[in-house]
Order: C-alpha cells, then sequence, then structure tokens
C-alpha cells in the first residue's frame, strides 16, 4: 500500500509540475502589457520600467521562469535579509554562499499587479466561499438525484422514467454559464416577487449597522446552476445501477419472502447501487471548483471563479496563476485520495 501510494504522489508531483510549466509560459506569451494595464495607457516610459522592475518583468523569461519555480518551491534559495524574510516567512536551513540560504516555506504566488497584495490572501478570502458553493451545490446533486433516480427505477417506462430521463438529459446538456443565466433571469427577476432571491449577490454581504452578515439566500442559485450537471449524471447512474440491482436473484428471494417493496428498495437494492453514485461524487466535486468559475460571475458571488475571472479581465496574471494552481492542486489531491480508497475498498486496485 504505501508503494502504491507513493508512486500515485509521484504522478500527481509529475502533474502539478507540468501544469506549472505550460501556465507560466502560456500566460507570459499573451499580448498585453501588465505594466501598462497597472499604471494606464498614458504612463511615462520611467513609471513603466519601475513596475516592470519591481514584479520581474525586466527579466528573460527563462531567468523570470527560475524565479517563478523558486518562489512555488517548498524548499528554496533566497536571500539571508530582513525584506525576504518578511517577504517569504522562511524558517533558515542551512547558508547557500555569502548572501543566500537555503529555507523551507510555503508555496509564494506572488502579488497581484492591480492590488499589490499578496495572492495567497486573495485565495484566502474567496476559496472558502467557493467551498461552501461546491459542497452545498454537491449535497443538492446527490440527495436529489439519488432520489429521482430511484424513483424513475421503480417507475421504469413510465412518465415518471421519462420525465427523469428528459431532466437527466436536459441537465447534461445545458452548459453551466447559460443555465445560469435562465436560472438568474427566471427566478431572480421574472419571478423574484415570489422566490425572494436575488439575480445576483454573494454570500457575505456588508450592513453598515451590523458589519459582515450572512446572505443565505444568494447561495440558492448558484447553488442550483452549479449542481445541474453531477445531478442529472448521478440520476442516470442511479437508475441504471437500481435496475441492474433489482434483477439480482437476492432480489427475487426477498419479494418472494414477503418482504415490503420500501424495504427491499431502500434497505436492499439501494444499499448495492450506490457504488457507481460514491465514484461520481468523488470525481465531480473537484470538477465543481472549476465549473464554478463563470457561476460565480454571473451571480456576482464572491468566490475564486469571480476573482479569477475579474482578474482575467485587467490582465492581473499573478491572481490567475495561483487560481490555477490551485484548483490544479485540489484535483490532484482528490485524485490520489480516491485512488487510496480504491485500494481499500478492491485490493486488485494494489496490482495496478
Amino acid at each position: 500500500m504505501l508503494r502504491y501510494t507513493f508512486r500515485k504522489i509521484l504522478y500527481g508531483l509529475a502533474v502539478l509540475a507540468g501544469i506549472v510549466v505550460v501556465v507560466f509560459f502560456l500566460f507570459n506569451i499573451l499580448p498585453g502589457d501588465p505594466a501598462r494595464m497597472t499604471q494606464g495607457q498614458r504612463s511615462d516610459v520611467q513609471s513603466l520600467e519601475a513596475v516592470r522592475k519591481e514584479f520581474g518583468l525586466d527579466k528573460p523569461i527563462p531567468v523570470q521562469f527560475a524565479y517563478y519555480i523558486n518562489d512555488l518551491s517548498v524548499i528554496s534559495i533566497h536571500d539571508n535579509d530582513s525584506v525576504s524574510q518578511a517577504k517569504y516567512n522562511f524558517l533558515k536551513i542551512i547558508p547557500a554562499g555569502k548572501n543566500k540560504v537555503i529555507v523551507l516555506k510555503k508555496p509564494y504566488l506572488r502579488r497581484s499587479y492591480q492590488t499589490k497584495r499578496d495572492v495567497s490572501n486573495i485565495l484566502a478570502e474567496t476559496v472558502p466561499n467557493t467551498f461552501i458553493l461546491a459542497i452545498t451545490s454537491m449535497i443538492f446533486a446527490t440527495l436529489l438525484g439519488i432520489f429521482l433516480g430511484v424513483i424513475s427505477a421503480v417507475n421504469k417506462d413510465t412518465w415518471i422514467d421519462r420525465s427523469a430521463n428528459a431532466f437527466a438529459i436536459l441537465g447534461i446538456s445545458a452548459p453551466s454559464f447559460f443555465a445560469g443565466i435562465i436560472i438568474a433571469w427566471l427566478f431572480g427577476f421574472v419571478l423574484g416577487d415570489f422566490t425572494g432571491l436575488n439575480m445576483s449577490g454573494s454570500l457575505y454581504n456588508y450592513d453598515p449597522f451590523r458589519g459582515e452578515v450572512i446572505t443565505w439566500k444568494n447561495l440558492i442559485l448558484p447553488m442550483i446552476t452549479l449542481g445541474l450537471r453531477p445531478l442529472a449524471i448521478i440520476v442516470q447512474l442511479t437508475r441504471s445501477a437500481m435496475l441492474d440491482v433489482l434483477s439480482q436473484d437476492y432480489i427475487r428471494t426477498a419479494r418472494a419472502k414477503g418482504l415490503s417493496n420500501r424495504r427491499i428498495i431502500y434497505k436492499h437494492a439501494l444499499k448495492n447501487a450506490l457504488n457507481p453514485v460514491i465514484t461520481a461524487i468523488s470525481g465531480w466535486f473537484a470538477s465543481l471548483l472549476a465549473g464554478s468559475f463563470f457561476v460565480e460571475y454571473i451571480f456576482g458571488y464572491n468566490g475564486l471563479g469571480k476573482a479569477t475571472v475579474d482578474a482575467l479581465e485587467l490582465s492581473d496574471f499573478p491572481v490567475v496563476m495561483g487560481s490555477i494552481l490551485f484548483v490544479a492542486f485540489i484535483f490532484v489531491i482528490i485524485n490520489i485520495l480516491v485512488d487510496i480508497l480504491y485500494a481499500f475498498i478492491d485490493p486488485r486496485v494494489k496490482l495496478a
């Protein structure tokens, strides 16, 4: 098991290394001058050069890449002075020269071109909101998806089954950004007086008398929009698995013994039909973090996705790169955990 886990971790690190290379060079060949975006179109040459020097944009691309890798690395080399200590908050390991030291630190994601704030602080403010949105969307999709899938399987070839299948096909076919626009317009504008929901709004809002308050109703429409696709897939997976289980011999035996239909479905059949659903849930959670980008932007929900899209519009590349690397890291971690979980559940996986 340890060897299997170690190999999976190495694969994950290789994937992250590849993503770092692609992301860095992709954003360094894009048109646009971040320094000019920061200073404005009428800024003088001296101001532009000062900004480029401040963010290291005046150096050749290979040198910039070496500095970027050094910033991201947990073990890296930095100047042994108070300025570097305040910037990186490192723990010294061993000297590496007259004014250099090998240090241990957390990955440094640079600073925003626009706000001059550390990207890690921006992520710390926005990621919790995105996690809340992703978790609630997954709970919504799981509970409703399993329920509809069971109802569809039990009522096979009826109008209930056909309606559930039509809903699942619609949910898979509709892109999240399109579904978000329709849902925001319908439930936040047309039916807003009846639903009491807003077309846009974040989870946390500032009230001049009460300070920062939580507005849970602003979570409902983004949650439904983000959960539509996993909901549709869970409906189909649950229906297919339930139909397969309900045709097994032990289910016929249970019916012959006179057990109630409810007991057979929920105690015997559903328990054995949930394996593919669990697999889908574990794989979809990381996807929801990536899928939240445009959903958050449509609903004005202050999360990682909205912050990334806003930064992309302003060519604030450190924020965009930091967001992409964070989502990639979550993808890798979840995939490793799922693979290890499979190895515990099914011993045959250890031989792969």
